[in-house]
């Protein structure tokens, strides 16, 4: 069941000098390069990163079979002396998983989940739980180390800190201040979890979304499907980051010119072109966490979670 949105959230303990990190693969294969170079920069923060049995494996397109996927995660999850789990990168098959990680006792001692893209099937299952989780670069992007400002901040958080997000204002933007539990990741992955007890479109969240790769009609089905279910009309407030790659149509440029035309009956605030997603800035979001999103015209907006 579904932990209420009006229950306080729970965040995994800060990490500490010395606490273990399990890097594990729940969807689709990685390049162990990138995987290795992250080890490298998490020990460097005075961690103890260890790779999953099979994430840096591969049966097809993903990096394992299906139990193989789930003994890496699950043996993470409910290890107590690993305090982070970090996803070594998206791609598809982290739904495959949900149902059997949802019979495991995560809720018991919570722990640090990173990651975004397909991962978000994942933070999902962390919101169902009541907990916090990080919506954030992996192992690719880790490797660049804490002089990248997304890195340093995604520190920071396991540290235990909570960001103040300040982002430049979009001509989309339609101001207002909105207060609720912040739940979303990647469009498509969250829109066929509407329905399933894993559902993060729930009213009075604000849902922040991004996608890749997605012509705009697409997402346009989605956002229509949103609006007659009546979920789009319940949430708090919306922040759009980065459609990377979608593709224009004889109707729309770009995707939030269509995304303005589907809010514009509702008066929550929407920040537009917000610097997450499948981008080379991807700012780190605390999920599930409560937070206050202030949206202005013509100078930044910022989003404060706690």
């Amino acid at each position: 069941m579904s932990v209420s949105l009006d229950t306080p959230p729970v965040f995994p303990k800060p990490l500490s000098q010395g606490d273990r990190i399990a890097i594990v693969s729940p969807a689709g294969y990685i390049d162990p390069r990138h995987v290795h170079a992250a080890v490298d920069v998490l020990q460097q923060q005075g961690w103890r990163p260890y790779i999953g049995d099979h994430a840096l494996g591969r049966s097809g397109s993903y990096s394992g079979t299906d139990t193989e996927r789930f003994h890496d995660l699950s043996r993470a999850l409910c290890d107590p002396s690993v305090r982070a789990v970090i996803c070594s990168r998206g791609g598809y098959g982290a739904v495959h998983l949900l149902e059997r990680l949802d019979a495991l006792p995560i809720a018991a001692d919570p722990k640090w989940l990173v990651g975004f893209s397909d991962i978000s099937a994942l933070h999902a299952l962390m919101a169902q739980k009541g907990i916090v989780s990080v919506h954030a670069p992996m192992t690719k992007d880790i490797a660049l180390g804490p002089e990248n400002p997304d890195i340093a901040e995604l520190f920071s958080i396991l540290r235990g800190n909570r960001p103040v997000q300040r982002f430049q204002a979009s001509q989309f933007d339609r101001p207002g201040i909105a207060t609720g539990r912040l739940l979303g990741g990647n469009l498509a992955v969250i829109a066929e979890l509407i329905g399933t007890p894993f559902d993060v479109i729930r009213p009075g969240a604000i849902l922040f979304i991004e996608d890749v790769e997605e012509p705009i009609y697409k997402t346009e089905r989605i956002l229509y499907q949103m609006r007659l279910s009546g979920r789009l009309s319940s949430l708090a407030g919306l922040i759009v980051g980065q459609f990377t790659g979608s593709r224009p149509n004889a109707n729309y440029s770009i995707v939030e010119e269509m995304i303005a035309d589907m809010v514009y009956p509702y008066d929550f605030p929407v920040a537009m072109n917000v610097p997450f997603g499948h981008v080379d800035h991807n700012i780190p979001l605390l999920s599930g966490a409560r937070a206050t999103l202030r949206v202005t015209i013509g100078d930044y907006n910022s989003l404060v979670s706690w």
